[in-house]
Order: structure tokens, then sequence, then C-alpha cells
């Protein structure tokens, strides 16, 4: 049947269009909430009831769990589709099948055949569909219509119980651990947000966490034992010791609930030890009870092989620069941690851009005892936290967490901000550029001269 002149008018015609389509739906915001991504896959005949997924929720470490996860499970043979947020160099980014980006034109296709739906709904009492929502519904096309992979290692976006990813079921889910983010939608004490993010579980799925808090801990056991899923609780039934540390990596020796095994990180910092760990406990769950065939030597190349743009990631040799996108309290912890562990420098020179939201205080508090310069800058991105405004907070709290002589440059420019740290930035010294992910975006497609590089949640 042919296509009538208004629909093919209505259709996008090329990738950036759709793009601009999708990224079009941002002002409808973060709306809480499974209605309209329910409606979108009933109308598409519920394409994510074919799937195996392993979800993943948690503040800090998604990204690298599922890292871990895609990398391992791809060297053991198996063809795993990925979907991640927010992405770092393109928008085909969140959508890797066999690590490699959804093609341009298959995001296209996929757009045209969702944006009718996405009209209809955005008629009704609904109202439309967010960025994040229609990007779900794309990965979800995607995997299941497209490519079929065995497994989708699957990230939530924001919380858990209400976050769109939560239309799933999964075969595990895994829980990394809890934090002080997005307090105005998720709430503002720990066992709130605990709560959220424990709406992934699902009766009979069994769960993995990582968390470490008592208060967190205790609504995830009684969100367990309500849905009677088996839980595995680091601390509890699983362990890692770290045996060595240096700046290309680190080792660990993970004990389960079924066996024992030594594994090699490329990824610095204790907190990626914890990661790995969540992450290979999740694939004992699938080894053990789901029959999935990992072969030890594949599984320990896939750990070691892992990696995660813009985590504490060396860019650059000459001079020393690494980009981690910590922009929480629990992030710039686990940054200050790996900085003094994992590196050996006379000068730490870093530059910092943020957007705005309520945690900077707390965020600054662990990094001004370890820094000597701070070059304050502003991301190019529509929620920037203005640099005066930060310059205050650093002031306020200087003479209490700052060690003495701490110099602070302010630069909006980002692009001059890195010039000044680039210069600043001596052999025996590091550079490190840290906040929000945005930045961090445009900063190492600069580094690495990456032209075609895009940024967004």
């Amino acid at each position: 049947m042919e296509a009538s002149n208004q629909e093919i008018e209505a259709a996008l015609h090329s990738y950036s269009e759709a793009v601009d389509w999708i990224n079009g739906l941002i002002p409808f915001g973060i709306r809480p909430g499974l209605e309209r991504i329910e409606l979108l896959m009933e109308r598409l005949g519920n394409p994510h009831r074919r799937l195996k997924f392993i979800h993943v929720a948690g503040t800090n470490g998604k990204g690298s769990t599922c890292a871990f996860l895609t990398k391992v499970l791809l060297e053991c043979g198996y063809h795993i589709g990925t979907f991640t947020s927010p992405y770092i160099t393109k928008f085909t980014n969140r959508f890797q099948y066999d690590g490699m980006d959804i093609p341009e034109e298959t995001l296209l296709a996929l757009s045209n055949r969702l944006l009718p739906l996405v009209k209809e709904i955005a008629e009704s009492e609904l109202g439309s569909p967010t960025m994040f929502e229609v990007s779900t519904a794309i990965a979800i096309l995607y995997f299941a219509e497209v490519c079929y992979p065995d497994v989708v290692v699957w990230e939530t976006g924001l919380g858990g119980r209400m976050d769109v990813t939560n239309i799933v079921t999964p075969i595990v889910s895994v829980i990394t651990n809890i934090g002080y983010d997005h307090t105005d939608i998720l709430g503002d004490t720990i066992e709130l947000i605990a709560r959220e993010k424990a709406g992934i579980i699902k009766p009979g799925v069994p769960v993995v966490s990582c968390v470490d808090q008592p208060e967190a801990i205790s609504v995830i056991k009684e969100q367990a034992e309500k849905c009677r899923s088996s839980l595995y609780l680091l601390g509890e039934h699983f362990q890692f010791e770290r045996m060595s540390v240096h700046q290309t990596g680190q080792q660990i020796k993970f004990r389960g609930p079924f066996r024992e095994l030594e594994l090699s990180l490329a990824m610095a910092g204790e907190h990626q030890c914890r990661n790995a760990a969540g992450a290979m406990m999740a694939l004992e769950v699938l080894r053990q009870y789901l029959a999935f065939v990992l072969e030890d030597d594949s599984l320990e190349r896939g750990f070691r092989l892992a990696r995660w743009a813009g985590r504490l990631e060396m860019v650059s040799a000459e001079p020393r620069i690494v980009l981690d996108g910590a922009h929480n309290p629990e992030g710039a912890a686990s940054l200050a941690k790996a900085l003094g562990d994992s590196y050996s420098y006379r000068k730490l020179n870093m530059m910092m851009g943020m957007l705005s939201n309520k945690h900077h205080r707390s965020y600054l508090q662990h990094i001004l005892p370890i820094v000597d310069t701070l070059i304050l800058t502003e991301p190019d991105f529509r929620r920037k936290l203005d640099a005066d405004i930060l310059l205050g907070l650093v002031e306020e709290l200087k003479a209490l967490y700052a060690k003495p002589g701490l110099e602070i440059i302010v630069e909006r420019d980002w692009k001059e901000a890195l010039a000044l740290l680039e210069s600043r930035t001596e052999p025996e010294d590091l550079g490190v550029v840290t906040g929000t992910l945005y930045m961090i975006s445009d900063v190492r497609a600069t580094l690495l001269h990456q032209t075609d590089s895009e940024k967004g949640w």
C-alpha cells in the first residue's frame, strides 16, 4: 500500500531530523510513570516481552556495571544488546548491539515507525511521551525486531520504580548503590531513594546489590522478601578483596556463594572493584541458575577489557589528563579516593563545571582537600551552574576543607579553561576534568579530536 502525501510530509527524512525530533521532546521533562510507555508497547505488540533483560539501577556505577556485564558476555560468545544513558559521544551510543552503535538509518526507520504513535498519544489525556520514553521504545524495537540479542543489558534512566525502563521483567536485577542524586524527584533521604531503586525488584527475579547503608539494605531486603526474590548482597553473600593497584589497572579476588575467582580490571578506583564484584555476582546467578556458559578465561578477559568512557579515563599522556564524570557527593568521594590510590603526582590541577542542583557543597567537601589548582568553568548546556555561584561555594568552604595555597581560577569558557589546564599541568602533575557528563563529553571530543561528537541525556 502506498503512503499518503500526508504521511510522507510527516516523515523524518534523515538521522539528524530523527535525533532533533527525539530531543525536541525534552521540554516534556522527566515525568515518572509507566502509562505512556505501556500504551506505546501495547500498540507495537509488546515486543519487550520477547527479550531477556539484566536490569541495572543505582545512583552511581550503573554505566560501569553495564560495561562489565556487556564485555564479559560478549567475550563468552553471547550476542548482547546494551541500553545506557547519558551518551558521551553520539546519540547512537545509547543503543548498542555486540558493542556497536545502532546504524543511523535504523534509528531513522524506527523513529518514523514511532512518530505517528507518539503524536496520537500526545493528543490524548496522557500527554506527549518524553524523550526518554521514545528512546526506550526505540531500544526495545531495535533489540526485539532488528538484531535479536541473547540478552539486553538494560540501564535505568532515573530511580527505578517509576522509571520507564521498569516496564520489563528481567532475568536478574542489579542495584549498584544508593546516594544523593535527583533528590527533587526521588526523595531526600537514603531510605526514600532506596525505595525508588528497589522498585526494579520483580517477583521471583534474583537481585544483586552493592548498597552499604543500613537503611538502604533494610529497604532492599524488605522488597526482595515481599517479592520472594533471592537477594545477593555485597558483604553478606559475596565479597571482594583488592589485591593490587597501579596506574593502568587493579586486581581483585571475588568470593561468592559458589566459588572464588581472581579478576584484573583496567578501570581505576575502588568503586570499580565494587561494581565489578556486583557484575560478577550477577553473572554467577546466570551461570548457576540459568545455564549460561561462562568459561573462566573468557570471563576474566571480559573484565580485563571492559572500559567506560569518561570515568577515570586517561585521555592524554602528555600532559596527563584524566576525565571523570563525578557529579554528586558519592561520585566525588570515589574520585578523591581513586586519585590518591591509583596515580602519583606532584600537583593536582582540576577543571570543574556543573549543572544547577542542590548538592555542590557536599561534593566540594570531598574535592577541596586534594586539589592544588582549581579551574572553575561552565558547561555548554542549558542547565549550567554559573561559575561565580560555584566560586562563592568554594570560597565559603575553603577555610574548612581546602589545601593551604589552593589557587582558584574562574574561566567561564570551557575551551579556554581546558587550555589553561593543559598549560599548567607539567609532566609530574596530573590534570583532572570533572563535573557534569555534558562537559566531559565536549572535553573528551576535543582531546580525542572527534569531529562528529554530539552530547545529551
